[in-house]
């Protein structure tokens, strides 16, 4: 899979650096694999759930969320956000 941005992830990660090595997984997983659709994305990454259009990924054993669009068509993943906790539950991300 093609993600966009990685940007996102290492000004999260340089924020939290707890979160490093989760996003780091995450990122490799989903380099190395094209998943067709979701079923087959939960296969990879257990924690991951569809909310609305967009697939969320709890990241380094609940550590952050992960807010991503993923077009398995075209094999991209679109980084929406990345968050605390806190931040996700405040439900602004949805907004964006």
């Amino acid at each position: 899979m093609h993600i966009i941005t990685r940007k996102r992830l290492n000004e999260f990660a340089e924020k939290h650096p707890v979160t490093t090595s989760g996003l780091t997984h995450w990122y490799r997983i989903l380099k190395r694999n094209n998943p067709a659709n979701f079923a087959e994305l939960r296969s990879l990454l257990p924690h991951a759930d569809q909310v609305g259009g967009l697939t969320v990924f709890n990241i380094g054993g609940n550590k952050a969320r992960l807010v991503a669009a993923i077009h398995y068509n075209r094999r991209k993943v679109y980084i929406r956000a990345v968050l605390t906790h806190a931040e996700y539950d405040t439900g602004k991300w949805k907004e964006r």
